[in-house]
């Protein structure tokens, strides 16, 4: 007595790879199921450097971050939280509009 389907094939969803090499994607799909446009101040925050290791003209800074990680890896290194709550509360304050400059 044979339990199961009797046929032996997988499926008929797209194996994992098969996904992959389609981006997910039917093969009669031609045009994206959603388009997204960033705001102009969402572009803004992309083009600002978060960690500090890029310069004002958009290089990075591969020194800066060799330093600091000598830092850290020595013991060196020193975290001020005040200045770091203040900088969140500014760029808090600017996104939403309330500079208080």
């Amino acid at each position: 007595m044979k339990i199961g389907p009797l046929d032996p094939k997988p499926s008929s969803a797209p194996a994992a790879n098969e996904r992959k090499a389609t981006g997910g994607k039917s093969a009669g799909a031609a045009e994206p199921s959603s388009h997204v446009e960033l705001s102009a101040a969402a572009t803004l925050l992309g083009a600002g450097s978060a960690a500090g290791a890029e310069a004002a003209d958009g290089t990075f800074d591969s020194d800066k971050v060799q330093r600091i990680a000598q830092a850290i890896k020595d013991g060196h290194y020193v975290v001020h939280p005040e200045v770091i709550a203040d900088k969140l509360i500014a760029n808090a304050q600017e996104l939403l509009g309330k500079t208080s400059r």
